[in-house]
């Protein structure tokens, strides 16, 4: 059979050859009907859109898509650092692509990936079961879930048990002496967003304290200085004595604002982060937070995609502990 041409798939998709051009390489200027149109030419045609065409087809890539939440928080640059690291090991490349908090963005890179027949892809996702990665298991690319328990079994997963990483936080709080907790973080469409708050509630309701939440729709620096305000602002009486932000960006936001706000850390108001990036312990007051084990969860969701590859019917999972991590931002 003679190789299929990109004029072939164009004719097929009833697609102009530029819109084919700019799906495989600027995605993000084609519309998602175009795109898929010209997926579907791909498949029904054998055509791959790589200059190694022809080694393409005789085996791998040897890459890797990798799509996480935000790239700029640090949690997530870890989680790409272990992966690539643990994949160039076994001489796999890695795509990454940054959500950067957007369903859309998240879904063109995957959409980028297909493209490109990588191999395998590890996902952060956004949402709790993105229909958009079934079409990988369908086509028997195989799929690794970062950062998030896959609890339907189609999928390998790495995780850490959010939910007890809530109740660490709360309880570290309150065996400080706090009494009114604030929590802070979201979208709750983000699993481990919702389980750190069931922790987090789980954990208040048993000590008998209040917690007031403070829903988000990210988790940046600017919000955080935005919801220290709100607090500073808040007459004595009503103000929480402690804080649990979701992730330490937006802790170290609200911090700057305590301070900024004249409010002495932790007497005033204790405050505890998550992730426990390397900026926690270099805040000006420094920050106690709940560790993840960023470089090592992304190295081993590339470990198990290398597994799953050798074992396409299997699926694996490895979970992880947090720890809490102590300083000066709370009471001890």
């Amino acid at each position: 059979m003679a190789d299929v041409s990109i004029r072939d798939v164009a004719a097929h998709a009833g697609v102009s050859v530029s819109t084919v051009s700019n799906a495989l390489n600027r995605p993000e200027t084609v519309s998602r009907r175009a795109i898929g149109r010209v997926l579907t030419a791909i498949d029904e045609l054998g055509y791959v859109p790589n200059v190694a065409a022809r080694q393409l087809r005789a085996g791998r890539s040897n890459s890797f898509g990798l799509a996480v939440i935000n790239i700029t928080n640090p949690f997530f640059s870890e989680v790409t650092l272990g992966a690539e690291e643990a994949a160039e090991k076994d001489g796999y490349s890695i795509l990454v692509g940054n959500s950067y908090d957007s369903l859309d963005r998240q879904n063109r890179h995957l959409e980028l990936f297909e493209l490109q027949r990588v191999d395998g892809v590890l996902i952060a996702p956004l949402e709790d079961q993105p229909e958009s990665i079934e079409r990988f298991r369908n086509r028997g690319v195989p799929v690794v879930l970062v950062d998030r328990r896959d609890r339907t079994g189609n999928f390998s997963s790495v995780w850490l048990d959010d939910a007890e990483g809530g109740r660490l936080a709360v309880n570290h709080l309150v065996q400080g002496g706090a009494r009114h907790v604030a929590f802070m973080g979201g979208p709750l469409t983000v699993r481990q967003m919702s389980d750190r708050l069931d922790g987090a509630r789980a954990a208040a309701e048993a000590a008998g304290v209040r917690l007031t939440e403070f829903g988000t729709d990210t988790l940046n620096p600017g919000l955080g200085r935005e919801l220290g305000e709100r607090i500073v602002r808040m007459p004595e009486s009503e103000r929480p004595d402690a804080i649990f932000a979701a992730n330490d960006v937006l802790a170290l936001g609200v911090l700057q604002s305590l301070i900024g706000g004249g409010l002495r850390i932790p007497d005033d108001i204790a405050i505890i982060g998550y992730d426990d990036i390397e900026f926690a312990a270099a805040a000006i007051v420094p920050l106690s937070s709940v560790h993840q084990p960023a470089y090592d969860m992304g190295a081993k969701a590339a470990e198990l995609l290398m597994r799953q590859l050798a074992e396409p019917d299997e699926r694996f999972s490895a979970q992880f502990e947090p720890v809490l991590t102590i300083r000066a931002s709370t009471r001890s």
